[in-house]
């Protein structure tokens, strides 16, 4: 079988029957589409042909009826209004294009601009997401409206011109006017997502009234106070010391509401607070009872309230002290300024379950903690030290002393690398002072008093009485003291006594409660629960006494203890400054009462310095003992620890 097609006819040949489909000879060549197709069909067909012309097509049309303008009236009437109609038509299509290109645009910077927000706040919380995605969204509304705005005047404005019969081809830029006025929201939105907030505390500006004292006032002030300065950093302008509350950059009320209680600063707090309100790290040196804790208080809240908001999520600021008793001080004291300010503060510290500070560590800005608690919270994974950019050492020559030391660098560790940190203490002695110099960048070192050396010295308001005992006659000596300073009208005044081990202060505890004083006790073998108690009912008066052992001897602020009884000498003579520190404090007198053995001959040369110091007098019994210092061993090498200059380069010896 073959098939043969032409012009669309088939022709079917077979052997098996014999028929024939004829048709008229065709003549293949070229036809009119209205041979083919009826008339009404080709106009449907050009019609729909002329929407699809290019813009070339649609010029050469206006041409044509440009030229055929004087043929016939109807036609050019014609041709005027395929011109409307196709201006029309294009300017809406560059007005939708316009409006697409500028939300395409829009929504490609909003992309860019959470981009970035994602990269500066890496920390961010889930939820600070979803705020920024929603503020894309409503740009991007905003966007699409002003451009259909832009639209609809554009519109408004070719009639306008058509009625008036002027030009419209120079009214078709509306395009760009829509383009423009939407990128611009898209760049204003582009800028304020992308540019950088303020990190940290801006610049410190002296109050104009402080600024306006004459140098002389500063300079009397200074050496009034014995406040000796020193800063690496050698600079024109020097800071001058905050002397009254009024100078301090706190515009809040209610921020200046823990100060009604003092009628100045102390001389630490007004000299340090310029460094620290500049961002400086800092290394101060003060006699107990000074107000250290207010002095880098003030500077940690201010830091952190500075901040952006949405930074200021997260632990900003870590407060490490030696002791919990210590720790939960200092809480208490930074609860009173942080409040006003709406931050968290958190107190961690052993001896108590995890759960409840791993909770409070979650919303705190503040954490005030002992090394232990805190570096087994950072190995969990339940404190983030990471945003920690304000960083105190309390107590720092005990921080720092063998015990202690490990501890610290592991949770300096833990911090940025850029941040501010803070050292104080009553004691620094040189060796001390190299090693915290690893911790710091220039820190201006501030000592208030006489001692420019940091070397040991005791509060010169406490009287300081030494008598050389009997190692068997110190309880009967103790029961004498007691009768004598809390009798009659001195019946309620508080009364320390130290002792050196914890099985001696139960043993003294249960000989104080037996002869019937009302007595308590603190020291390492007691639970959290009976140390806070006891510590509570000794500050609020309910028991005059309290036996403690050394972990009550550090910075603790227990107002108007009036007497400071060491039955066994501490093992140095720095632990003893901070014993007889809990009497003398905020400005009073105090009186401590040592009861000296010949088993602490060891330490009367170390003793003897501390009297001679304050201006106290030394017993006769006392210099006995002798006046030798035993030199200070290394923790690693002992006694025969050498401090050399590592700086220096060594010396090459040749042989001939």
């Amino acid at each position: 079988m073959k098939n043969v097609c032409v012009a669309t006819r088939i022709y079917t040949f077979s052997s098996s029957h014999t028929f024939f489909c004829c048709a008229p000879p065709l003549i293949m060549g070229k036809r009119a589409i209205s041979e083919v197709i009826p008339e009404e069909d080709v106009a449907v067909k050009s019609e729909g042909l002329s929407r699809k012309k290019s813009k070339k097509d649609k010029k050469d049309k206006k041409q044509q009826s440009t030229d055929a303008e004087g043929v016939n009236g109807n036609e050019v009437h014609q041709h005027d209004e395929d011109n409307e109609a196709t201006v029309k038509s294009g300017d809406e299509e560059k007005l939708s294009k316009a409006e697409r290109k500028a939300a395409k645009q829009a929504r490609r910077e909003a992309k860019e601009a959470k981009k970035a927000g994602k990269q500066t706040s890496s920390g961010a919380d889930t939820a600070d997401v979803v705020m920024k995605d929603d503020d894309v969204d409503e740009t991007d509304e905003k966007a699409a409206k002003k451009a259909r705005k832009a639209e609809k005047a554009e519109k408004k404005r070719l009639k306008e011109l058509k009625k008036a019969g002027g030009d419209i081809d120079s009214a078709t830029p509306s395009s760009k006017i829509t383009s423009q006025a939407t990128s611009a929201v898209a760049s204003t939105v582009e800028s304020s997502a992308t540019s950088p907030e303020p990190v940290g505390p801006g610049p410190y500006t002296e109050n104009k009234e402080l600024a306006a004292l004459p140098q002389s006032e500063i300079d009397a002030y200074l050496a009034e106070n014995f406040v000796t300065v020193d800063d690496p950093r050698t600079t024109d302008r020097k800071l001058r010391p905050i002397i009254k509350f009024s100078y301090l950059p706190v515009a809040d009320a209610s921020q200046r509401a823990p100060f009604a209680t003092f009628t100045a600063p102390t001389p630490i707090q007004a000299v340090t607070w310029p460094a620290l309100l500049s961002g400086r790290d800092m290394v101060g040196v003060a006699e107990t009872g000074s107000g250290k804790t207010l002095a880098f208080g003030v500077p940690c809240i201010r830091f952190i309230t500075s901040l952006p908001k949405k930074q200021q999520k997260g632990i900003k600021a870590v407060i490490v002290s030696p002791t919990r008793e210590l720790a939960v001080q200092i809480h208490d004291q930074l609860v009173q300024l942080a409040k006003p300010a709406g931050l968290q503060v958190v107190c961690v510290y052993g001896g108590v379950p995890k759960d409840p500070q791993v909770a409070a560590c979650r919303t705190a800005s503040i954490v005030v903690a002992t090394p232990g608690r805190l570096n087994d919270l950072i190995s969990d994974g339940s404190a983030d030290l990471s945003q920690a950019e304000y960083v105190v050492l309390d107590e720092a020559d005990r921080m720092l002393d063998k015990g202690f030391e490990e501890a610290i660098r592991q949770i300096i560790s833990c911090t940025p690398n850029k941040r501010q940190t803070l050292m104080f203490t009553a004691t620094w002695p040189p060796s001390v002072r190299d090693l915290a110099s690893t911790f710091m960048q220039s820190p201006v070192k501030i000592t208030i008093g006489d001692n420019v050396s940091g070397e040991l010295r005791a509060n010169t308001r406490i009287k300081q009485e030494v008598e050389v005992v009997d190692p068997r006659g110190k309880e009967t000596r103790l029961l004498q003291l007691l009768k004598q300073y809390q009798s009659g009208k001195n019946k309620d005044d508080r009364i320390l006594v130290f002792c050196l081990y914890k099985k001696e202060a139960m043993r003294i505890e249960s000989f104080i409660r037996a002869k019937g004083f009302r007595v308590g006790g603190i020291h390492g073998d007691l639970s959290q629960d009976k140390r806070t108690a006891s510590l509570a009912a000794f500050k609020d008066g309910r028991i005059p006494l309290l036996v403690a052992t050394d972990v009550a001897a550090r910075g603790l602020d227990i107002p108007a203890v009036k007497v400071v009884i060491n039955v066994t000498f501490p093992l140095t003579a720095e632990d003893y400054v901070h014993r007889i520190g809990r009497t003398g404090r905020a400005g009073k007198e105090g009186l401590a009462i040592t009861l000296f053995t010949e088993h602490d001959k060891a330490l009367s040369g170390a003793l003897i310095n501390v009297l001679k110091g304050a201006g106290q007098p030394v017993p006769e019994d006392l210099l006995k003992f002798g006046t030798t210092v035993k030199k200070k061993e290394h923790g690693a090498y002992g006694a025969f620890y050498k401090d050399v200059d590592m700086t220096k380069k060594a010396t090459k010896v040749t042989f001939d």
